[in-house]
Formats: C-alpha cells, sequence, structure tokens
C-alpha cells in the first residue's frame, strides 16, 4: 500500500475525481514513479507495462515514422493520464509516449491491474472512458490543426495547453525538442519564437519560455485549443478546472 498517497491529494485530477471506494481499492496498486524530461513510458509496438498519472509537467504522445521522425499527436498532464491504449483493449502500444516538460513524481498502475479494474464496469471505467475520448477528440483535433494551421498559430496552442498542463508559465523545453513535438525544422521554431517575443506575448531563455501575455496569445491561437479545452470540460465536469 502507498501510504504516502491519500484521496483527493494525488495530485491528478482523475484518480482525485475517484470516489472513495474506487479509490480505496486502487491504492494499494499505486504506486510513485518518477518523472524525469525524456523518460520513455513506452514505446510504439510494445508492450504496455503501466497507465501513468502525472502530477505534473507534461507527457507527449508521438507517431514515429520508420526513418525515426516523429510527430506529436497528444499530450497528458495533471488532468489525464499514459496509457489510453489499455482502455482500447491493446497491450501494444499504438504510439510511443515520453515525458516532454519534467514534472513532479507520479503514478502508475500496473497494465494487468488497470485493466481488472476496468473489467468491474464500474465508475472507473466510466471515468477512464470519458477521459479517452476527450484525449482521442484531442488527437483529432492536433491532425486537423497540423494540416490547416500556420506553424505560429499551432505553436500559441501547444504553449497554452502545455501552461495549463504544468500549471506554470514558464516552460522548461529546448527549441530542438519543440521542433519535434510541432513537426518542424528548427529554425522555423526559432523563427516563430522570435515573432512571438517581438510581439511581447512571451520573453526567451536559454532552455526556457516565458508566457508574459496569455490573453493575447489566446487570441494568437488557432481555434483548436478552445475547442479541446471545452471538450474536455464537456466530458470530464469532476476534473475541472483545466486552465491555470
Amino acid at each position: 500500500m502507498n501510504k504516502s498517497l491519500s484521496h483527493g491529494k494525488s495530485g491528478n485530477r482523475l484518480l482525485d475525481a475517484l470516489s472513495d471506494s474506487d479509490f480505496d481499492r486502487l491504492l494499494p496498486h499505486i504506486e510513485a514513479t518518477p518523472m524525469h524530461f525524456r523518460q520513455v513510458f513506452h514505446k510504439q509496438g510494445h508492450a504496455i507495462s503501466h497507465a501513468y498519472f502525472p502530477t505534473g509537467g507534461v507527457g507527449s504522445v508521438t507517431k514515429v515514422m520508420s526513418d525515426g521522425a516523429m510527430i506529436e499527436v497528444g499530450t497528458a498532464g495533471q488532468e489525464g493520464m499514459i496509457g489510453v491504449d489499455l482502455f482500447l483493449g491493446e497491450t501494444n502500444a499504438l504510439n510511443e509516449a515520453l515525458m516532454q516538460v519534467e514534472g513532479p513524481s507520479g503514478w502508475r498502475i500496473s497494465a494487468p491491474q488497470f485493466t481488472a479494474e476496468l473489467e468491474r464496469h464500474g465508475a472507473f471505467r466510466d471515468l477512464i472512458r470519458r477521459y479517452t475520448v476527450a484525449f482521442i477528440a484531442g488527437s483529432l483535433q492536433s491532425a486537423a490543426c497540423n494540416g490547416l494551421h500556420n506553424v505560429e498559430e499551432r505553436c500559441c496552442r501547444w504553449l497554452l495547453t502545455t501552461q495549463d498542463r504544468i500549471g506554470s508559465d514558464r516552460v522548461r523545453l529546448t527549441q530542438e525538442f519543440l521542433a519535434v513535438m510541432l513537426g518542424v525544422r528548427r529554425p522555423t521554431v526559432t523563427i516563430v519564437l522570435g515573432t512571438l517575443e517581438k510581439a511581447g506575448l512571451v520573453e526567451l531563455r536559454r532552455g526556457e519560455i516565458h508566457i508574459v501575455d496569455r490573453k493575447r496569445m489566446e487570441a494568437a491561437s488557432c481555434e483548436c485549443y478552445r475547442v479541446s479545452v471545452q471538450d474536455y470540460e464537456r466530458l470530464l465536469p469532476e476534473c475541472c478546472p483545466v486552465r491555470s
């Protein structure tokens, strides 16, 4: 049993939304886990060992091509979990998941125990089902966003979503890694961030992006940010607020 963990104080909104009885049943199977930068939770095509519940930072779900190129298709932080494939009945990962913005230690539940709890067909399953729908809706929105919107709009959306996940206006991330997440070349990210800095939306430091005008950044973002937030709020009202 994890004696350091108590109901309503895990730091993860999904776990904290569980009833006392559902949480107490899971408690012996929840264990602490680090959330280090670039930590890999599972590799595409490999067995999924655990479902992860971050308490901060941002986990990135990416699709990896045969040449090693990758692009982000979804993120998860304190509002969600990593490992929705398990809800869909998949034991091998359809994607790669890694920590893109380091956070405090999170929680994990083994895949067999997570699946066993789903098979009870209770409130836990319904909560994870609704989160899975929200996650898939966000991934579909990202696919549309990547094809239809310019890099500046997409970058603003990414920064806003990341701020929501970490609860801070300071994002510790290299431009190189941001380029990978957006599926563009690093020089493109440098130009976009430089434009945002000149406009007074961000301040740039080595390895850190400081969001200084969130309201104007929301205006500069495409509709995809607002749509994804609204989907989450509609599907998981007990886990809101999403935004910091």
